[in-house]
C-alpha cells in the first residue's frame, strides 16, 4: 500500500504493520489461516486477478466458519443494522444546555439530520477524560444522571439504537463489573455496551447481558477476533488501513450482518473510511467532538454520508445479504472505480466509488436483468443504459473525484424505495452552522467578570500584575488544553511517546493588578452564603448529598469547601462583592509564594472558562492531595506546581462537581491601589 512506512520507521502519521491490508495467498493450495486475524483484506491492483482473489475469500470463509464452529443465531435477534453511529458526549451543548440544566436530545437530532442525514444509533459517553478526578468508579457517571433513562428513551422514540461506553481499565473486567455494566443496561434502557480499549468482551459480560435480555448488543474496539463475531454484533474499525485498490473488511466478509463502524477520530479527512464502508456495506463513526477536542467533518465527507443515508434505510438488506462480490462487475477502463454488487431476492444493488479524478463515462458493465429500470439512488436519476457488447449494458455518467453512487435493478413497475425527492433536498442542504476546521488558542473565552475595588479585603493579598510571557505546563491528553487539537491527521498517538507527556506552551499575557486570597473559601463560608442567600444550585443531586442542614457532611468547617462547580463558585464570588481569578493571576500568584492551601489540598476552579459551541471547560489550578492512580489514562492526581494547567470538562448534570475541587476568590485593583 502506498503511503506506509518503512521497515523500522516509527511514525504516528501512518499505518503500524498490525493496521495495514493483509495480502491475501492466490494459489489454489495455499493456507487460509493467517487471514483469521487481519483487518482489512486486500485486493490486488491487476484486475485479472480479481476472480482467483474472491475465490480464495470464499474459501477461506467456508473454511474459517468450520474451523470455529460459527453460530449466527445470535445476529437473529438484534435489532435494526446501524449504519451510522453518533459518538454523543453527554457534556456538548447540541446534546445538553448547561445554563438550564437539561438535556436536549431533539435539538441534537436536528443538527445530526441536518449535517449528516441523521444517524441510526448514538453511544453516549460519560465522564472520561475526567474519570480520575476523584475516587468515583466510571459507572458513577451514568448512575448519578438520574435523566439518563429519559434520555434514553427519547432516542429510542426518535428510532435510535443507544449504546453506552465501559472501559474496563478503569474499573477492571471481574464479573461483579460485568454485573455493573449489565444492571446499567437494563436501567436505562440501552442496547448494548461498547468496550473502550477492548477488542473483545469477557464471557462474564457476555453472560450478564444475556441475563438482561435477548439481542443486546456488546462491541470492541478495533479488530474483534474471530472466534467472538458470534457474539458481538459490532465493532469499531479503528486503524484499519485499506489497501490502494479497496478491500474487504474481515469481520464484515466472515458475518455479512456483523457492523464494523469505520473511524479515524484525528484525521481531517475521512474519505479512506467512507469509501471502505460504502463498498463493504459497513457503518460510520461520527466523531466531531473527541473527549473536547475539536475535529469538525469538512462539508466534502458530510455531504456523501449524507448521500449515502437514504440507501442505508432502505436497501438494509442487501447491503448485509450473503450475495455479495466485491470488485465486481468492472468497466475496464484506468480510472480508479470500483463497485460492490449485492444481490436480495430479485434485485441487485451496486455500491460505487471513484477514487480517482473525476470522470464522466461507464461505471460499471454488467449482462444482468436486461428489462430493469437502473435508477441511482443518491441522485434519484433514472440512467439510461449503452450497450457494451453482445447481451451486456454499461452504466454510469459523471462521477467527481472522491464521489460515490449507488444503482438499483428494479423489475417495472417495482418501485425504488428511496425518496428521491429527501435525497435531492438531502445532498443540496447547506449545514446551518459553518463549523471552522480550526480554532486557536483563547477562541471562546469567557472574559472575567468587570470587579473591581480600590482597597485590598482582608483574606486577600495584592500583586502587580504581568505584562509579558507566561509559561504553562499540562499534560498532553486526548482533549488537548485549550482549544487545539492535539492530535491532526495522526493515526494513532502511542501512549507514553505522545499520548501522555508533558507539553509547555509560552503565552503572551497582560495582567493588569489583582488581588487574591489567600486561602480556599471554607465550608464554613460557603454555608453562611448559603444561610443568608437561600441560594440552590442548579442540578444539586450531588452538592446536596454532601451537606445536612445547611453544613458539611465531610470534613471540618475549616475545610475547603468542595462538590461545587463553576456556576457555585461564581455564584459564592459575587455575594462576596469578588470574583474567580483566572488562571494566570492563580499562576502569577503561586510564583510569588502568595497561596496557602487548605487541607485536604484540593484543585481549584478558575475563572478562565472557554466555550467552542460544543464543549465548555474550565483551567484547573494546584492539583490535589490524592493517592496515585494506575493509569495514566485518568486525571491527574497529586499537588501540582504552579506553572501546571489541568483542563476541567463541565459535565452534564452536575457531573463536574468533585470533593476534589474547590475554589479561591480574587479581585481586579483599581488604579493607585
Amino acid at each position: 500500500m502506498s503511503g506506509m512506512r518503512p521497515p523500522g520507521v516509527t511514525s504516528p502519521y501512518v499505518p503500524r504493520l498490525l493496521d495495514r491490508p493483509t495480502e491475501v495467498p492466490l494459489d489454489a493450495d495455499a493456507d487460509l489461516r493467517a487471514l483469521d486475524e487481519a483487518k482489512i483484506f486486500s485486493a490486488p491492483d491487476d484486475p485479472c486477478a480479481w476472480p482467483a482473489w474472491r475465490a480464495q475469500l470464499g474459501r477461506w470463509r467456508d473454511e474459517a466458519r468450520v474451523r470455529v464452529g460459527y453460530d449466527g443465531t445470535r445476529y437473529d435477534r438484534a435489532g435494526p443494522t446501524p449504519f451510522v453511529l453518533g459518538l454523543a458526549p453527554l457534556w456538548d451543548r447540541t446534546l445538553y444546555d448547561h445554563a438550564a440544566g437539561r438535556f436536549t436530545v431533539d435539538a441534537y437530532l436536528e443538527a445530526a439530520e441536518a449535517d449528516f442525514g441523521g444517524f441510526d444509533a448514538v453511544l453516549l459517553w460519560h465522564g472520561y477524560p475526567v474519570v480520575g478526578i476523584d475516587e468515583r468508579p466510571q459507572l458513577d457517571f451514568f448512575r448519578d444522571l438520574p435523566d439518563l433513562s429519559a434520555v434514553c428513551g427519547a432516542f429510542a422514540s426518535a428510532g435510535l439504537q443507544v449504546y453506552l461506553p465501559y472501559a474496563p481499565w478503569s474499573d477492571g473486567d471481574d464479573a461483579d463489573a460485568a454485573m455493573n455494566v449489565a444492571a446499567l443496561v437494563a436501567r436505562v434502557g440501552a442496547d448494548g455496551v461498547f468496550l473502550d480499549t477492548l477488542r473483545e468482551g469477557s464471557e462474564a459480560l457476555r453472560r450478564a447481558l444475556d441475563a438482561v435480555g435477548a439481542g443486546l448488543v456488546m462491541g470492541g474496539e478495533s479488530r474483534v477476533p474471530l472466534a467472538r463475531i458470534h457474539d458481538h454484533h459490532l465493532s469499531w474499525g479503528q486503524w484499519f488501513a485499506d489497501s490502494d485498490v479497496p478491500g474487504v473488511v474481515r469481520a464484515k466478509w466472515f458475518e455479512r450482518r456483523h457492523m464494523v463502524h469505520h473511524t479515524r477520530r484525528w484525521h481531517r479527512s475521512h474519505l479512506a473510511e467512507l469509501h471502505s464502508a460504502w463498498l463493504n456495506g459497513s457503518g460510520i463513526v461520527v466523531w466531531q467532538n473527541v473527549f473536547g477536542a475539536r475535529m469538525a467533518w469538512s462539508e466534502r465527507d458530510a455531504s456523501l454520508l449524507r448521500s449515502m443515508r437514504a440507501v442505508h434505510g432502505a436497501y438494509a438488506a442487501h447491503l448485509t445479504a450473503e450475495d455479495w462480490t466485491p470488485l465486481a462487475d468492472h468497466h475496464g477502463g484506468d480510472q480508479r472505480i470500483y463497485a460492490s454488487r449485492w444481490r436480495n431476492g430479485d434485485e441487485t444493488l451496486w455500491t460505487i466509488v471513484n477514487r480517482g479524478d473525476a470522470f464522466d463515462g461507464a461505471w460499471i458493465v454488467t449482462d444482468e436483468r436486461p428489462w430493469a429500470t437502473w435508477t441511482e439512488l443518491t441522485t434519484g436519476r433514472t440512467l439510461v443504459p449503452l450497450a457494451a457488447g453482445p447481451g451486456r449494458v454499461a452504466l454510469g455518467g459523471r462521477l467527481e473525484a472522491g464521489g460515490i453512487a449507488a444503482v438499483v435493478a428494479s423489475r417495472p413497475p417495482r418501485t425504488v424505495r428511496v425518496d428521491t425527492a429527501r435525497v435531492a433536498a438531502v445532498r443540496g442542504r447547506v449545514r446551518p452552522r459553518d463549523v471552522p476546521r480550526s480554532t486557536y488558542l483563547g477562541a471562546g473565552r469567557r472574559p472575567a467578570p468587570a470587579v473591581s475595588i480600590a482597597t485590598v479585603p482582608p483574606g486577600l493579598v495584592a500583586h502587580d500584575g504581568h505584562a509579558g510571557d507566561l509559561e504553562v505546563r499540562y499534560r498532553v491528553r486526548e482533549c488537548g488544553l485549550y482549544f487545539e487539537t492535539p492530535f491532526v491527521d495522526v493515526w494513532k498517538p502511542a501512549p507514553g511517546e505522545r499520548l501522555h507527556t508533558w507539553a509547555t506552551i509560552v503565552r503572551r499575557v497582560a495582567v493588569p493588578p489583582f488581588a487574591i486570597a489567600e486561602r480556599e473559601v471554607t465550608n464554613a463560608a460557603y454555608a453562611r452564603f448559603l444561610s443568608v442567600t437561600g441560594y440552590a444550585p442548579l442540578r444539586a443531586d450531588r452538592f446536596l448529598a454532601h451537606w445536612r442542614g445547611g453544613r458539611p457532611a465531610v470534613h471540618a468547617l475549616d475545610a475547603p469547601v468542595v462538590n461545587v462547580d463553576l456556576a457555585d463558585a461564581r455564584a459564592y464570588a459575587a455575594w462576596a462583592g469578588l470574583r474567580l481569578p483566572t488562571e494566570d493571576e492563580w499562576q502569577l500568584s503561586g510564583a510569588a509564594g502568595m497561596l496557602r492551601r487548605g487541607r485536604p489540598e484540593v484543585w481549584n476552579l478558575t475563572e478562565s472558562e472557554h466555550d467552542d459551541g460544543w464543549t465548555c471547560f474550565c483551567i484547573l489550578k494546584g492539583g490535589a492531595a490524592m493517592p496515585a492512580t494506575a493509569s495514566p489514562w485518568q486525571f491527574d492526581r497529586g499537588l501540582q506546581d504552579h506553572d501546571v494547567s489541568a483542563k476541567l470538562i463541565e459535565l452534564a448534570g452536575g457531573l463536574a462537581r468533585s470533593p476534589s475541587i474547590g475554589f479561591r476568590c480574587a479581585v481586579g485593583l483599581a488604579d493607585g491601589t
